[in-house]
């Protein structure tokens, strides 16, 4: 992984899975220069485009602009918004879309939008033709600084998050922090969660530059937001070349706050009562004060955790969700996690901030009865 710098505060970082590296490139106003980025790729001078309505609304007449000055004229496919997107339904849509385009293994589709359209796209790319190239061009925080990198790429199933889809890389990443200024606070609060979690695992030199810069940069703050993407996906990167396909454990740290955040997200029907990084940053708060139940952290670390996250406007307790269960009922969505093996459930915890690690050992009635505790907080 080698990661630069210009004087223009954008980076280049190059991400070295064996057989498939690729660059994510950085910078304020890329979107601009779309066309020309991506036009080494594009074989033919009609490139499939797939977004959903929301993203279509802000940036298909930019994005057609920058492709027709290199050339090229986008075939678009414009999905609703949503996680409901993330489905069989949409899935074979995409496909559908891309045979009729008369794409192959050679060509390139681009995946405009947020998480749900950079799962959804990489799966459809990675079945079509038995693999087809796709480029990720990432319009929001989440997306940017962790979904659009590292090539997971899966749908939902009525049974839980994420349970069908495939490792599928990337060909290029596009992030241009300037398109986040026409996301929604909420949207960008969500997505610094993902920020966070960088600092938690493994940095706490970045947790602390989070604590300092956090509210500029969900202000708005260019350097800030250029910065946090560059630093997520540096320490990403490292994860990934290290471990693709999460068979060594070292990729299952990037999951740290999932394993709750998706217990809450199931709880709530995966809607809009609870997006994806409000879900995380709550798993995250859940895992450091379940480590602290386990005799492994400071009270101090853990509450110093959900303090920020609260400061800058994510929830830091279950509570206040109403999510009219018990703790049970949040631990059983557990038993549907991809992280399961020979039927018991890893759990990222932390000795500390920056100092999460791969437990394999925890019970799930301890879990259900902490989660009691927390419900009633």
């Amino acid at each position: 992984m080698a990661l630069t710098y210009t004087a223009t505060a954008t980076a280049t970082i190059a991400v070295d899975v064996a057989g498939a590296p690729y660059e994510v490139r950085i910078a304020p106003g890329l979107i601009n220069e779309l066309g020309h980025a991506v036009r080494p790729f594009v074989r033919r001078n009609s490139v499939p485009v797939v977004t959903d309505e929301h993203v279509a609304a802000q940036w298909r007449a930019r994005v057609d602009q920058t492709l027709s000055a290199a050339g090229l004229t986008g075939h678009w496919l414009v999905l609703p918004p949503g996680e409901a997107t993330k489905s069989w339904t949409f899935l074979a849509e995409v496909v559908d879309f891309l045979i009729a385009a008369e794409i192959e293994r050679r060509d390139v589709v681009i995946a405009l939008g947020g998480g749900v359209i950079g799962d959804l796209v990489g799966f459809a790319a990675s079945m079509v033709k038995r693999g087809c190239g796709f480029i990720q061009v990432p319009t929001t925080l989440l997306a940017q600084v962790d979904s659009s990198v590292g090539g997971k790429t899966a749908i939902n199933t009525s049974a839980g998050k994420n349970l069908v889809g495939a490792f599928h890389q990337p060909v290029l990443v596009l992030a241009d922090p300037a398109t986040l200024d026409t996301l929604p606070s909420r949207e960008v609060r969500a997505g610094y969660a993902e920020v966070v979690k960088y600092g938690l695992i493994d940095d706490a030199d970045f947790f602390a530059w989070c604590e300092q810069n956090g509210p500029a940069l969900i202000a708005g703050d260019m350097a800030a937001r250029t910065t946090a993407i560059a630093r997520s996906v540096a320490a990403k990167a490292r994860i990934v070349a290290a471990d693709e396909r999460e068979t060594t454990g070292v990729r299952a740290l990037l999951n740290l706050g999932h394993t709750f955040g998706h217990a809450l997200e199931a709880q709530t029907g995966f809607s809009d009562r609870l997006i994806h990084g409000e879900g995380v940053a709550l798993g995250m708060v859940l895992a450091a004060r379940f480590s602290v139940r386990q005799g492994l952290m400071h009270g101090q670390d853990a509450e110093r955790i959900a303090a920020h996250l609260h400061s800058v406007g994510l929830r830091s307790s279950i509570a206040t969700l109403d999510l009219g269960c018990d703790g049970r009922r949040l631990a059983d969505h557990m038993l549907h996690d991809k992280k399961m093996d020979a039927g018991t459930l890893p759990f990222l915890l932390m000795r500390g901030i920056g100092q999460t690690f791969l437990a394999r050992d925890v019970d799930l009635g301890d879990v259900a009865a902490f989660l009691d505790d927390e419900l009633a907080r």
